[in-house]
């Protein structure tokens, strides 16, 4: 909740077009802060959110890096180390457009990423966004 405030008073005192420019390096720099292996998939993770769906923008969201639409955060990338847990998080919010159904999943496990893995989360976030 601390990195929340954090976040929201820095928010507060810069315009939109230079927070989106500060969003990415502070996602970057957030990203070479985490341990091994969480620094390697969130660098992936990030390419291929990056790659998929550039509309989306890049930002800090309670101390995780996320991707926003009209401000708004469609997904995020959760380390293990932050909740000391065996595997990082892929997470998806209600705002992206996952429905299958009336259940889907809206969080993934990762360990490792595969080609198979990053040509899957590429489908789903640019479904995501669609």
């Amino acid at each position: 909740m601390k990195e929340r405030a954090k976040e929201l008073r820095a928010a507060a005192r810069r315009d939109r077009r230079v927070g989106e420019e500060d969003g990415e390096s502070a996602v970057l720099a957030k990203i070479a802060a985490m341990p091994e292996p969480d620094r390697t998939l969130g660098k992936r993770i990030h390419a291929i959110i990056r790659t998929s769906a550039p509309a989306l923008s890049p930002r800090l969201w309670y101390g995780m890096p996320a991707y926003t639409s009209d401000g708004k955060v469609v997904c995020f990338f959760q380390c293990a180390q932050k909740f000391k847990t065996r595997y990082a998080t892929l997470g998806f919010m209600h705002e992206a457009r996952l429905d299958d159904g009336a259940m889907w999943p809206t969080a993934y496990a990762l360990q490792a990423l595969t080609a198979s893995e990053e040509a899957r989360i590429s489908a789903l976030v640019r479904k995501a966004v669609s």
